[in-house]
């Protein structure tokens, strides 16, 4: 069990972590280690669903896209190290030393006990989602393609209910973020229900709250006794979103391990961080990094493989973002990059479209 947790450690928060640094230049958080964790799972993710639905469509075996994706991530890592030794030939701080904040020593007092019960709230709340079990119907078809795409070998080509041979279901085929659990699952060799119900709700509900303390920086950039503050709020709405079934808290607590869990509380909330950068760098008439057009372009392919519906979401966000982006600031050329960053969802629902 130790060396298949480190396995997963490896997987989910090093290499990740590693690779971010590729975003540097995007922001000035570019080197906050919570911004490199992100844009690295994001990048990953991205490379994930451009190799695997070809491979899911063309019905290949999984041991085939386990081998793809493993050099994939081998050659991001190494082109990450490679870029991280060049800056320090060239005499620069490494790209995990962020500034500090101004203004980090005011109200230190409150801001430390506030930061004692952000932490305690959100250590509650992973407790709270390693040990209860939550009868969730989609389980009998979503966590049962991981296992069975483990054991099985095959990629949507047997039943999850009955465990027959059936054609590819084209939906959820597009969408293979159940698959991605199962790459995991085959390279630590833990079971792929255990992945799913217990590893990953750890990681994901905390990659949430990493979105909004990255959020929060923006939107409070003295650092005080605000940003605490801020995610405190943010953890009492999640105690208390379990009004509805439907709710991106109750997503986010009991069913993290589903794609579309993914898609509410991580996809949607690390592109409205991005478009806010975009969008404020266009007002104080900076430069827009590259590196920014191709973290929004993972994150539009991301949400294409949580869900199907991901592709519409991505899509609509972006343009509105755009056209208010041209319109209030004047910048009618900031609309073609966005363009290309969305055109992966368009052929993706083009796809879906034609194959359905």
């Amino acid at each position: 069990m130790g060396v298949q947790l480190f396995i997963l450690a490896v997987l989910l928060l090093a290499a990740p972590a590693v690779i971010g640094g590729l975003f540097l230049k995007t922001d000035k958080l570019g080197g906050n280690l919570l911004f490199r964790w992100v844009s690295g799972q994001f990048l990953l993710w991205e490379g994930f669903q451009l190799i695997s639905v070809p491979l899911i469509m063309q019905e290949h075996r999984f041991s085939r896209l386990v081998q793809i994706f493993t050099g994939y991530m081998a050659a991001l890592a190494l082109l990450a190290v490679a870029v991280e030794i060049q800056r320090l030939v060239k005499g620069q701080k490494p790209s995990f030393a962020g500034k500090k904040a101004a203004g980090s020593g005011t109200g230190r007092s409150t801001g430390i006990l506030l930061w004692l019960v952000f932490w305690g709230v959100l250590l509650f709340q992973l407790a709270q989602a390693v040990l209860l079990s939550y009868a969730d119907t989609d389980d009998a078809y979503y966590v049962a393609i991981s296992t069975i795409t483990q054991e099985a070998d095959t990629m949507y080509q047997k039943l999850p209910y009955t465990g027959g041979t059936t054609l590819m279901d084209i939906r959820h085929g597009l969408a293979p973020f159940p698959i991605w659990i199962s790459f995991l699952a085959r390279l630590s060799g833990m079971p792929a229900i255990t992945v799913a119900k217990v590893v990953l709700p750890v990681v994901l509900i905390a990659m949430t709250y990493a979105i909004f303390y990255l959020f929060g920086r923006v939107l409070f950039p003295e650092k005080g006794r605000q940003l605490p503050l801020f995610l405190v709020f943010t953890e009492l709405l999640v105690l208390f979103g379990n009004y509805s079934i439907y709710t991106a808290e109750n997503f986010m607590i009991a069913r993290s391990r589903q794609g579309k869990a993914a898609l509410a509380n991580i996809v949607v909330p690390f592109l409205l961080f991005l478009l806010l950068i975009l969008l404020k760098r266009i007002q104080e008439k900076q430069r827009v990094a590259v590196s920014c057009y191709v973290l929004l372009g993972a994150v539009a392919v991301t949400g294409c493989l949580c869900s199907t519906l991901g592709a519409f979401l991505v899509s609509l966000a972006v343009g509105i973002a755009g056209i208010l982006g041209a319109l209030c600031y004047k910048r009618i050329r900031v609309l073609f990059p966005l363009a290309v960053c969305c055109l992966p969802c368009v052929a993706y629902a083009l796809i879906y479209l034609l194959l359905e």
